[in-house]
């Protein structure tokens, strides 16, 4: 099926800033229309686009109840503590994860990692994490990339005199964790002034914090290679902060790589010294991602971790097996659900795709939700049976927010959680069909025909 396009050609938003740029940097009306259309519209705007500069970072403090989590943390250190940090098996809650460790290891803390199981626990902080911190002894857990939703877990952990502290980017609920200190730009009330950073670049905040408020200002850039290679796999828009901590990060991954992306550059058949963000998403993230999508993220933890070549080189040629494992599950089930959607859904009458199978590998799924949504332009669920119950990823389409239309559905569904662009959901068997009649509505309410048509944007016109 060959894609049409509605194409659009966007007007400038500001002319008179358009010939400002124009006159202060001497370019082309067209390249000044493109800068606009990318809120860039002041001199110091394009200064600070073109050449990112560390000192254009935003106060880590400004995030709310930072200072309550500096405080605990420090405290954890000087006490020698255990913490227990609390990642993600995906590329950013794994490289968050490493880089904390790395980080609060060089200043003198007890630290460990704990990474759920895809299959046994799901995503976000689950019950039997906080039992191994208790068993471990830990009274701090940091959660990285995840925890804006674990709401009973929180309390959990503190009946048992646990204090947590949330570094999370995803969309929060309506009711916040009552942790001791919740670190997300998009949380309510939250002035920091940018909102999209990935879990790694919140967990660098915090590192930034921390590292200000012992006297050693400068000592979390050296961690940037993690930020760069988690902002860039988990598509945040490479603008305004992220832009500054991607490309400063890619200069220490291309110019001073760890033993762990070095051995993997060289799995993934790269060059190292001209790693682009393209590069990290196409070649390495698929690589991090396999090992928890197949089996135990650890994996990637214990790449990222490596002191030496050799050792890094081992975990390296274990990711690269499980990425080709991957992609030979990935098109499989692909080839099965476009059957399915071909065989089964009218599209004439149903907006979204909503595909169930019982043996569809829950670690690949995401994936797919993904191709489909590329060949069909709909928003795309897939899920596949575990332990009972259906579990499932969500992909979208730019204009139908995933969040919100499955928290129109939350009676239905026994959990969920994600952003507007891509969500993981569970549901009972017998609750399936009201759960495609209800998205279908949702989708169907809040798309019109025109929007299940891609658009392509131009933004200027270039006489050649």
């Amino acid at each position: 099926m060959k894609q049409r396009y509605n194409w659009k050609i966007l007007n400038c938003p500001d002319e008179f800033s358009q010939q400002v740029l124009v006159d202060d940097l001497n370019i082309h009306p067209s390249l000044a229309k493109v800068l606009v259309l990318r809120e860039i519209d002041s001199y110091r705007k394009a200064r600070q686009f073109f050449k990112p500069s560390l000192d254009d970072l935003h106060d880590p403090f400004l995030l709310t109840g930072m200072r309550d989590a500096v405080k605990r943390i420090i405290k954890a250190l000087t006490d020698n503590e255990k913490i227990l940090i609390y990642g993600d098996y995906d590329v950013d809650g794994t490289n968050a994860a490493a880089m904390l460790y790395l980080f609060l290891n060089e200043i003198g803390g007890n630290v460990q990692i704990y990474i759920p199981n895809r299959f046994k626990e799901g995503y976000g902080i689950s019950k039997s994490g906080i039992d191994e911190a208790i068993q471990n002894g830990n009274k701090l857990i940091i959660s990285v990339d995840c925890g804006i939703t674990a709401i009973e877990e929180t309390e959990y952990a503190k009946n048992y005199g646990i204090d947590l502290i949330i570094c999370d980017h995803h969309e929060p609920g309506e009711v916040l964790p009552k942790a001791l200190a919740v670190l997300d730009p998009l949380k309510p009330g939250c002035p920091y002034p940018y909102k999209y950073l990935s879990g790694a670049g919140v967990t660098f905040k915090l590192m930034q914090a921390i590292s200000s408020s012992i006297g050693m200002k400068d000592l979390p850039f050296k961690y940037l290679d993690f930020v760069a290679v988690a902002g860039a796999a988990d598509i945040v828009p490479l603008t305004d902060e992220n832009r500054i901590l991607v490309k400063f990060g890619l200069e220490k991954l291309n110019n001073d790589p760890r033993p762990g992306f070095k051995a993997l550059i060289e799995k993934a058949g790269l060059k190292l010294g001209n790693i682009s963000s393209s590069q990290i998403v196409f070649g390495l993230a698929p690589r991090i991602n396999a090992v928890g999508r197949l089996g135990d993220a650890n994996r990637a933890i214990q790449l990222l971790l490596s002191k030496d070549y050799e050792e890094a080189l081992h975990y390296a040629e274990i990711l690269d097996k499980e990425n080709r494992n991957r992609r030979e599950i990935d098109e499989e089930i692909l080839n099965e659900a476009i059957q399915k959607v071909e065989n089964e859904i009218n599209l004439d009458e149903e907006t979204a795709i909503i595909l169930h199978k019982e043996d569809w590998h829950l670690g690949v799924i995401g994936i797919v939700a993904s191709r489909l949504v590329e060949k069909f332009y709909r928003p795309s669920i897939l899920l596949t049976s575990v332990d009972g119950i259906l579990k499932g990823s969500a992909r979208s389409i730019p204009d139908f927010n995933l969040y919100e239309a499955l928290k129109e559905c939350e009676d239905i569904l026994l959990q969920f959680g994600g952003h507007k662009a891509a969500a993981g959901l569970s549901i009972h068997y017998d609750k399936i069909n009201d759960f495609k009649k209800r998205f279908n509505e949702v989708a169907k309410k809040n798309l019109t025909p025109e929007q299940l048509i891609p658009t392509l944007e131009i933004e200027a016109i270039v006489e050649l």
